[in-house]
């Protein structure tokens, strides 16, 4: 992607571990922006430590954190009956950025043959906890291999999107499946806490996506968007959160009835918070 004419969209802090700024510039035929600069992949791990990075924990200290993992149970169960809707037959799973394994350790329980690709040591250790097994890198999986590859909110954080969608195709059956969820930066919430707003996450998500750029940059590959889906929940978990970085306390009032207006707004215009888009190989 050449983001050489690119315009600076906004200018955001990481408010979670360093403090530094950067910029999003907007590649505007693609409506997709790009954190600037990127960190190097040597780098990069050191903005991920943190005991605050919710989904490398299974932490439940504070209120937040319990809140955050009783409505992850709801949204397992979901995540599920969406995945067995597409794919009835179940068959070989692949979850790309598994975290801490409550995903697949479900998908195993429903009868998936499940497989787990986590950058990070700590929440592999929890997982394998949990009877979850990984491969160790994505390059070494046969090709047309898996009936279903799942990345729940994992594409934002990729290097290389676009090696990364080659990568999905490969090992993709013919007739399989891609499910991907990312935040959507054109949701209300989005633009209501601005340079706040908790899903830009940089410099962790190198991305920040649209419809428009989910669903040009996998047509570039041949992989057809088939059903986008809202995620509902993530409008009250992001506002919460943004509610917190703008005014330095966790507004659960405030937090609920934004992230409840942007769910109302989405309604309309089908811009939510964060959106699951379903994917397949298209017919020739």
């Amino acid at each position: 992607m050449d983001f050489s004419n690119a315009t600076t969209y906004i200018k955001v802090k990481d408010h979670s571990v360093s403090g530094e700024e950067f910029e999003l510039l907007l590649d505007a035929d693609l409506d997709l922006l790009k954190t600037h600069p990127q960190p190097s992949p040597e780098n990069l791990g050191r903005y991920y430590e943190s005991d605050d990075y919710i989904s490398h924990t299974d932490g439940k200290r504070s209120l937040f954190e319990k809140l955050y993992h009783t409505v992850k149970q709801k949204a397992l169960r979901d995540k599920i009956k969406l995945v067995q809707g597409f794919q009835p037959q179940k068959g070989k799973l692949l979850d790309i950025g598994a975290g801490t394994g409550d995903f697949l350790a479900v998908a195993k329980e429903n009868g998936w043959n499940i497989t787990g690709i986590e950058p990070s040591d700590k929440a592999k250790s929890i997982a394998k906890g949990k009877g979850v097994v990984f491969a160790e890198r994505l390059e070494a999986i046969p090709d047309h291999s898996y009936d279903v590859i799942t990345m729940w909110h994992v594409l934002e954080h990729v290097p290389d999107v676009e090696a990364q969608i080659t990568e999905l195709k490969r090992i993709l059956k013919p007739d399989g499946v891609i499910i991907i969820a990312v935040p959507n930066f054109k949701s209300y919430d989005a633009h209501y806490y601005g340079k706040f707003w908790a899903a830009y996450d940089v410099p962790r998500h190198l991305w920040h996506f649209s419809k428009t750029a989910i669903e040009k940059l996998f047509a570039r590959q041949g992989i057809q968007l088939i059903k986008i889906l809202p995620m509902k929940f993530d409008s009250f978990y992001v506002s919460l959160l943004s509610e917190k970085y703008k005014t330095g306390k966790m507004s659960f009032v405030k937090g609920f009835l934004t992230g409840w207006k942007s769910n109302r707004k989405a309604a309309r215009n089908r811009e939510y918070s964060s959106h699951i888009y379903v994917l397949k190989i298209a017919k020739n």
